[in-house]
């Protein structure tokens, strides 16, 4: 993977803010199913909405596969994080389906996601402000039962700051690093594939590089990494697929070189 990725982001270390965000549970329970073939993660055919509101997915299809960076991006209100919360089950999906490592995981609850395998990092409100660094990632591994210490020092490699501020209240850390805690955290559990919902919101360039930096480094491994971005053309440029929503419905698909070579996605998304 070292050579797909040579070249992107840069080696800057720094830090991002938070910004506010919310979370809304979506009621769906049931059993995973065999659905074999297909990307490693899909939200195929997608349409669904919160609760029983309106829809705000339409037909809508959004993929990654192992080894692979993937990114939504489009315009404000265009349903990208809603995309990826029907992913991950937070609302209800009237047609199409999800699936996970081959398996249909439509019915499934948050929880039972995550026990399959889905690591999900939301914008913000995403640590347990009163505990440490250490004592939040041992928080991210409560589903597993075998060691978890060398999980914790691949974390502590992949973030430096972690190890330093290994036991300082998570609250007291700047809004990058608590970030950095999240993304930690969810990789504690060891996911099959990392989910990011705008984890560069209102940063500055250089922090947001090194956030895409540390992203890259997690996709070599072979992790898919699914993430929605408001920084659509720096996305798509570490991208190896990107997914442009408009009105919760697919309007472009492609590479990521593909898309920011779209003259119609460079006029209308990224700013000609």
């Amino acid at each position: 993977m070292s050579d797909a990725y040579s070249g992107r982001g840069n080696k800057d270390r720094s830090v991002t803010k938070e910004t506010q965000s919310s979370m809304v549970p979506g009621p769906q329970h049931g059993e995973a199913h065999p659905s074999p073939g297909g990307p490693f993660l899909i939200g195929e055919s997608m349409t669904g909405g919160y609760g029983n509101g309106p829809d705000i997915l339409h037909d809508c299809t959004i993929a990654v596969d192992e080894g692979e960076i993937a990114v939504i991006v489009g315009p404000n209100g265009a349903g990208k994080s809603t995309g990826m919360k029907a992913l991950f089950g937070m609302l209800n999906v009237r047609a199409g389906t999800v699936r996970l490592d081959g398996e249909d995981i439509t019915d499934l609850t948050p929880q039972d996601r995550v026990k399959k395998g889905m690591g999900f990092v939301p914008q913000t409100h995403n640590i347990f402000t009163s505990m440490t660094v250490e004592e939040n990632l041992e928080m991210g591994a409560f589903i597993r039962t075998d060691d978890i210490r060398t999980t914790m020092e691949q974390v502590y490699d992949l973030f430096p700051i972690l190890k330093e501020k290994r036991y300082q209240a998570a609250g007291e850390l700047s809004g990058g690093q608590r970030q950095q805690v999240a993304v930690g955290r969810a990789l504690m559990t060891k996911p099959k594939v990392l989910m990011l919902d705008e984890p560069t919101a209102g940063v500055s360039p250089i922090v947001m590089d090194e956030l895409f930096d540390r992203i890259i480094e997690v996709a070599r491994t072979g992790l898919p990494v699914l993430m929605v971005e408001q920084n659509a053309r720096q996305a798509l440029e570490i991208a190896d697929k990107g997914y442009v929503l408009v009105q919760g419905a697919n309007a472009h698909t492609g590479t990521g070189k593909e898309l920011l070579a779209d003259p119609e996605v460079r006029q209308s998304f990224l700013g000609g």
